[in-house]
């Protein structure tokens, strides 16, 4: 279910400063277009801490975010860790290099800074579920292991993504792509280790529901399976796998990882239509 986004109580707009840095025109538009069109209130963190406190405190005003999949992903996280339903509406206007741009892509919203400040405007929230890790990490597209690696976004001043991305660690000898996992859905075994997995991809749907978990196995057909939480898991001594999320650049291997979907939990303004 969606509603009219009009913003009732104004704006905050967290501006990321890799958006100021790289591209001070599109975040001069975003500004302008927002600012004419609602109370806005204006932020420029220079880091981490300072985009929590000014999220923190945003009261009534619906958050802006103007940056990349890292600056809406680290909003929507520290939003879900916040007490209460944690349904907030967030808009983005998305600013940064095209490679670091490929969630926003994904959801739907409008990569031009002025039809995304419109959306933010006069657009429709809409529901989203999201995949919460074991460690607190969320995920609001999807995650895959075995993904290969996009290129690095260099970000200012140390202020770094809070996204987690996984890769399948090089196995023992610099072995091939292919990995021995274990994936459960709902806790059922989907595959267990003596199958060989190319990679597992994990996708929330737009239209709600159970997560979809793709895992492909070399040479035959792709095993899925729909479910609520899903677990993927590495038991044979010194082994472990890595994972995108969110189209980010790569994290640390980890033996094993619980993601649970959320449902509704979060909402995005899109254009309307």
């Amino acid at each position: 279910m969606s509603h009219a986004g009009a913003p009732v109580g104004g704006l905050l707009v967290l501006v990321d400063p890799v958006a100021r840095r790289l591209d001070g025109e599109s975040v001069r538009i975003a500004k302008d277009v927002l600012s004419a069109g609602a109370a806005a209130k204006i932020c420029l963190p220079d880091s981490q801490e300072e985009f929590a406190r000014a999220l923190a405190r945003r009261g009534h005003r619906r958050p802006v975010v103007v940056g990349d999949d890292g600056a809406l992903v680290r909003a929507v996280g520290l939003l879900h860790r916040e007490p209460g339903p944690g349904d907030d509406a967030v808009s983005l206007v998305p600013v940064g290099p095209a490679g670091s741009l490929a969630l926003a892509r994904s959801l739907g919203v409008p990569l031009s800074a002025v039809f995304a400040a419109r959306a933010a405007l006069d657009g429709v929230t809409r529901p989203r579920d999201l995949l919460v890790d074991d460690c607190g990490g969320v995920v609001l597209g999807g995650l895959r292991t075995g993904a290969p690696a996009a290129p690095a976004v260099r970000r200012a001043g140390g202020y770094r993504s809070l996204l987690r991305t996984l890769l399948p660690a090089p196995a023992a000898g610099g072995g091939g792509a292919v990995q021995r996992l274990r994936v459960e859905v709902d806790g059922v075994v989907l595959v267990d280790e003596d199958r060989p997995v190319e990679d597992v991809a994990v996708r929330t749907r737009a239209d709600g529901g159970p997560a979809r978990v793709v895992v492909r196995v070399p040479g035959g057909v792709p095993v899925t399976g729909y479910g609520e939480a899903v677990t993927v898991s590495v038991t044979g001594p010194g082994s472990a796998f890595r994972y995108r999320a969110d189209h980010a650049p790569p994290g640390a291997p980890v033996r094993r990882r619980t993601w649970t979907r959320r449902a509704g939990a979060w909402s995005l303004t899109l254009p309307r239509g």
